[in-house]
């Protein structure tokens, strides 16, 4: 049996956790996924680091872990592709023998006790320079106000509406309610969105992820030791990355089409699989308009279809295509790239409980990161790929 597949998945307390620094939370999630895996760390020859916006772990951190021999060793960041990136690298290494047993961890630690979150980004968002200096003199200069731009080019250009964002947001609050880790749990309505506070028209509070403190972790080996571990093996059937470097231009399709059609693409062609293969999906939801756009060039519908699809609650409990099935980064917890891809590992394990989806075959995981430009995508197996 060839190919790597994802064997340990553990995590630190997640979201509101005050008083731990990063790198603490790192070692506890890593502590958890490797015990997890029926593995010690002396089994352990890779690791992967990430650490948020801060970049607070750093290659020394394996140091402080007491790993000492190790093959693979890498500080990686994609943003929130790169829980992606960090999976496929991992597959990479296995297969050449760089390493055997790699752990892929992110950590971070933006939440302050009697802060508002939005000052998590705002020092990083201000810190502009050169061409990019533009942002600040026009006002542009938090996340939030540049996926509004985004997310309205996308509703004047294909009739996109409120309504359909609030579907998003809707469903994924649905699928939270059977997630005991969720940090929103309580049903919402399309009412409640809307009279939700306007963060950056179009985008409401309930449009918008949340900001969590903590750390996730998976481990990764070769699909013939997976076999022989406690935990059912989560295979890798395929990869792909496309970044664009943000082009905001009039004739650019920026806002309309992302990195996630060339991702979404090469992973799907690596795995030989096509759309109607995937069971579910889990897609980077920083806001509902990024799941929304990403649903549309991963080309589950048609390019301007995806707001009267998400309508008809094909995403939602009961829907044709489960997406964001623990509640997402909306209402889930947000973790980069990691929230995505630990519901995708809990979901294929069969371990999802009252969220748990019917078919659990394959999964398709996204991850994007700064303004719609970097992108990775996964295609996650129950069973060892042919």
């Amino acid at each position: 049996m060839t190919g790597s597949a994802i064997v340990g998945l553990g995590m630190s307390d997640l979201g509101k956790v005050y008083g731990h620094r990063t790198e603490d939370l790192a070692a506890v999630a890593i502590r958890n996924a490797v015990a997890d895996a029926g593995l010690t760390m002396n089994n352990i020859d890779g690791l992967l680091v990430s650490s948020g916006l801060k970049q607070e772990l750093d290659p020394q951190f394996a140091g402080h872990l007491g790993l000492h021999e190790l093959g693979l060793l890498a500080a990686v960041n994609a943003y929130g592709a790169t829980a992606g990136v960090m999976v496929a690298e991992a597959s990479k290494a296995i297969a050449d023998g760089t390493a055997n047993t790699i752990v892929c961890v992110f950590a971070d630690t933006p939440l302050r006790e009697n802060k508002r979150t939005g000052a998590a980004w705002s020092s990083a968002a201000t810190n502009l320079s050169g061409y990019r200096g533009w942002q600040t003199a026009s006002g542009a200069v938090t996340p939030n106000i540049l996926y509004a731009l985004a997310a309205r080019r996308h509703m004047e250009t294909f009739g996109t509406t409120d309504d359909q964002l609030a579907a998003i947001a809707v469903g994924q609050r649905q699928w939270a309610t059977g997630n005991p880790l969720a940090q929103m749990r309580e049903p919402i309505t399309i009412e409640d969105h809307h009279n939700s506070p306007w963060v950056a028209d179009p985008l409401r509070r309930l449009d918008c992820c949340l900001v969590s403190n903590g750390a996730i972790a998976i481990v990764v080996t070769g699909a013939d030791r997976a076999v022989d571990l406690p935990q059912p093996p989560v295979h890798v059937w395929g990869y792909g990355q496309a970044h664009r470097p943000r082009l905001l231009a009039k004739d650019s399709a920026w806002g309309l089409e992302t990195g996630a059609v060339a991702s979404g693409a090469q992973a799907m062609a690596r795995a030989g699989v096509t759309h109607a293969d995937i069971d579910f999906l889990e897609l980077y939801d920083c806001y509902t308009y990024t799941a929304l756009v990403t649903l549309e060039d991963y080309g589950f519908c048609n390019k301007g279809d995806g707001g009267p699809f998400v309508a008809e609650g094909h995403l939602a409990p009961g829907g044709s295509l489960p997406c964001n099935t623990g509640g997402g980064q909306l209402s889930g917890y947000y973790m980069w790239g990691f929230t995505p891809l630990s519901e995708a590992v809990i979901q294929i394990r069969g371990q999802g409980g009252e969220r748990q989806v019917p078919k659990n075959d394959l999964a398709m995981v996204s991850g994007n990161g700064g303004i719609l430009e970097y992108h990775s995508t996964l295609i996650l197996g129950r069973l060892a790929h042919a």
